[in-house]
């Protein structure tokens, strides 16, 4: 059986071609182009090398919206907090 490493690229019959992400004596991890990461053990699964190129993805959104919301909520609190501490000091000085 043919000895793989980590950053070997590699074709498997059910999943595609994949980029070996971990590999030890009982169990291989492969991240696979359009199936996410898989883990086979190391004996059992079939393999062969590929010489096709890793595929570009596509760059992570930032998540500014969720910061944003996050900040609206905080400042809606202090607004709402200050308005019920006016009503309270308004309450005790009719009083």
């Amino acid at each position: 059986m043919a000895t793989f490493k980590v950053g070997d690229r590699v074709t498997q019959p059910n999943y595609g071609d994949g980029t070996i992400s971990g590999a030890d004596d009982h169990h291989i991890v492969i991240d696979f182009d359009g199936h996410g990461v898989k883990r086979f053990a190391t004996g059992l699964v079939v393999l062969e090398r590929t010489s096709a190129p890793v595929p570009a993805r596509a760059a992570k959104p930032k998540r500014v919206v969720k910061t944003a919301v996050a900040k609206t909520a905080v400042a809606k609190t202090v607004v709402a907090k200050t308005v019920v501490a006016k009503t309270v000091v308004a309450k005790v000085a009719k009083t």
